[in-house]
């Protein structure tokens, strides 16, 4: 299996392994949330009934099995000297930028089927999300994510997060600035006390 080489400007996919994970998804789930109920209507059912259900739930599932390869398709990464770029949908499309100065963490995760099919995910944190379980963005279907990892937190590096810097715009005042604003309210304060 050839490694994603992650070139700053150039787009990369998950890998293929990616669409049979989806696949294997979606057969899990159709054994252990859909066969369960719909064998016993199909079996004692009248024949109306059992067609009433069973027709609209296999062409659902024949429907997202149509989806995965499309959606699998649309997904795109691209790393620049200045922020992460995502963009997927297949009928609704979502893009999303993490500028990398905002980025906090950086983690990989692998569940049980992502290991057996030798992937993993990345998951990006930033300032505004640490508060929360979920991440900025999840970059799925990654071989090696061990170098994406690094890539990321070398940038992460040299950028500085705003998190650690404070985060402050041009021009703002500097924290020496309102300490001392801070003093001079504190000795007024203390001043009209004594009176």
């Amino acid at each position: 299996m050839p490694l994603i080489t992650f070139r700053i400007g150039e787009p990369f996919k998950p890998v293929l392994q990616f669409r049979s994970y989806l696949y294997a998804s979606l057969i899990l789930a159709v054994v252990v949330f859909i066969l369960p109920w719909l064998v016993p209507i199909v079996v004692f059912s009248p024949l109306p009934v059992a067609l009433a259900v069973a027709v609209p739930v296999l062409a659902v599932i024949v429907f997202v099995a149509y989806w995965v390869p499309l959606y699998h398709e649309s997904i795109v990464y691209r790393l620049t000297v200045t922020e992460v770029t995502w963009q997927r949908g297949v009928w609704f499309r979502q893009t999303g930028i993490v500028p990398y100065n905002r980025i906090t963490n950086v983690d990989i995760s692998q569940g049980p089927l992502m290991r057996f099919f030798s992937f993993s995910a990345v998951r990006v944190q930033t300032a505004g999300y640490s508060a929360q379980a979920q991440a900025e963005i999840v970059i799925n279907g990654i071989a090696d994510p061990r170098d994406l990892q690094e890539k990321i937190m070398n940038f992460v590096r040299t950028t500085g997060p705003v998190a650690a810097t404070g985060g402050e715009p041009e021009g703002a005042p500097a924290a020496d600035a309102v300490v001392e604003e801070l003093r001079a309210i504190r000795r007024l304060l203390e001043s009209r006390q004594e009176r």
